[in-house]
């Protein structure tokens, strides 16, 4: 039999979509071997990479920057004009819309913190202790009840149900994690929203972990707050946002004072009378960061404009990443609710025998590869998960990926795993202020901090 041979034209496989380039996608990093080697950014649930198409905007506004609101100046209203802008574009990325207010904060943490603030009061507050610390401890007091980390998917809804049942008459809300900054697994948040219907709760959603990988529909989910971070977006500048119903938000006092959070201060002799701006401005007192809501809304546009390029691209290397550390011996991923449930990119892991932050230490020091360790900002949850899988520590190795990773870095780390098992680190470490490093540690700081 002839086979027929493929033209050269046949064999060129189609091109994937290219998703979106990052800052840094070129950076080399020193090793301490004395060479230099492309570094592998698989951080990225921690802190994500700039954008290009961010860095690019930034540089373009920066010439225009002003005070916002209160100028008369031409670059005040540009600015000014910017920063609205910004808010129509974070309601239009969760599918918020226009009844829902958009407040500019810090990050998740400060969104979180602002909506604990406005509690009616008395209101129940239910959710898991898997939360990260950021979505864990703003609420306190009696009417705060933990629900334990549960089994799967279906035993969440299950005890959610029966929390809320629990649970004194009253207003009620309910904070959900989108997903799981510890094991990347999206809850299930439709199913969990249904049951907090079913009790008259509202539904806070900690989306950190999530909006930078999949969209999100403040509708479609059925949850009344969506908290998400600039640094994990993409738009590493200082600002997150807190998107949802303006009702609280508009009943409370701003929990942060100053110019902008007021309409009006007279004195009254003994004291002073405050009349608080409109919601939002009540609450993003001082001069807001122009700078960081540009920024954050223009890589919510890109990531929107490439989604499907964006979640081929992760799906692959995740299916990639768990194949390759499957054949690492001794490796032992954490998990909520199974190996097959639905993740973004986190895999989180220990390797028996050799403690966490020294496998981080050696992956950079003798690979170039970023990675964290720890207990990440959810204590309770990586504890009881590496409980669960038999570790005999209390911190695990996470890797993270998105846009800045490549194939290149997986199939690194991966060998890296394996030869760390097999012939241990090339070079002595001790810990040193409380991390591992090397005991000899050549690698040079960037000039810019050489001085």
């Amino acid at each position: 039999m002839t086979l027929a041979v493929p033209t050269a034209r046949a064999e060129q496989a189609p091109l994937a979509p290219a998703v979106p380039a990052v800052a840094g996608a070129r950076l080399d990093v020193p090793l301490v071997d004395g060479r230099q080697v492309p570094y592998a950014n698989l951080d990225h649930a921690a802190s994500a990479p700039c954008l290009d198409t961010v860095r690019d905007a930034v540089d373009e506004l920066l010439p225009w920057y002003a005070s916002v609101h209160r100028g008369a100046g031409f670059a005040s209203q540009v600015s000014t004009k910017v920063y609205e802008r910004a808010r129509r574009v974070l309601r239009r990325f969760v599918g918020a819309d226009a009844s829902d207010t958009v407040v500019f904060t810090r990050n998740t943490t400060d969104s979180l913190n602002l909506l604990a603030k406005a509690l009616p009061r008395a209101t129940s507050v239910v959710l898991f202790d898997t939360e990260h610390h950021a979505a864990l401890l703003p609420w306190r007091g009696p009417n705060v009840h933990r629900v334990q980390t549960p089994a799967s998917a279906g035993d969440a809804v299950l005890a959610l149900d029966e929390a809320l049942r629990a649970t004194p008459v009253g207003p009620r809300l309910v904070v959900l994690t989108a997903a799981s900054n510890v094991t990347g697994e999206v809850w299930p948040i439709k199913a969990l929203s249904e049951v907090a219907r079913r009790h008259g709760a509202r539904v806070a959603l900690d989306a950190a972990q999530l909006a930078p990988h999949r969209p999100i529909d403040i509708r479609a989910l059925d949850v009344d707050y969506v908290a998400l971070s600039g640094h994990k977006l993409y738009a590493p500048f200082g600002t997150g946002a807190l998107v949802g119903r303006a009702d609280w938000l508009k009943a409370t006092e701003p929990y942060l004072v100053g110019g902008g959070a007021t309409a009006q201060v007279v004195d009254w002799g003994d004291r002073l009378g405050v009349a608080w701006s409109a919601v939002p401005e009540r609450h993003e007192a001082g001069s807001p960061n122009v700078v960081g809501a540009h920024a954050l809304a223009v890589a919510c546009d890109t990531l929107a404009e490439n989604w499907e390029a964006v979640v081929d691209h992760e799906r692959a290397l995740l299916r990639k990443l768990r194949v390759g550390l499957a054949t690492v011996p001794g490796l032992r991923s954490l998990s909520l609710f199974g190996d097959d449930h639905d993740r973004v990119g986190v895999v989180s892991f220990t390797v028996d025998g050799i403690e966490s932050g020294l496998v981080a230490a050696v992956l950079s020091a003798e690979h170039g590869i970023g990675v964290r360790d720890g207990a990440f900002c959810a204590h309770i949850a990586t504890r009881r998960l590496l409980g669960r899988a038999g570790a005999q520590e209390e911190r695990a190795v996470r890797i993270s990926i998105g846009l800045g990773t490549r194939a290149e870095h997986v199939d690194r780390v991966v060998a890296a795993l394996r030869s760390l098992v097999a012939d241990g680190p090339a070079v002595e470490y001790a810990v040193v202020d409380g991390r591992w490093a090397p005991v000899q540690d050549p690698r040079p700081l960037p000039a810019f901090l050489a001085q």
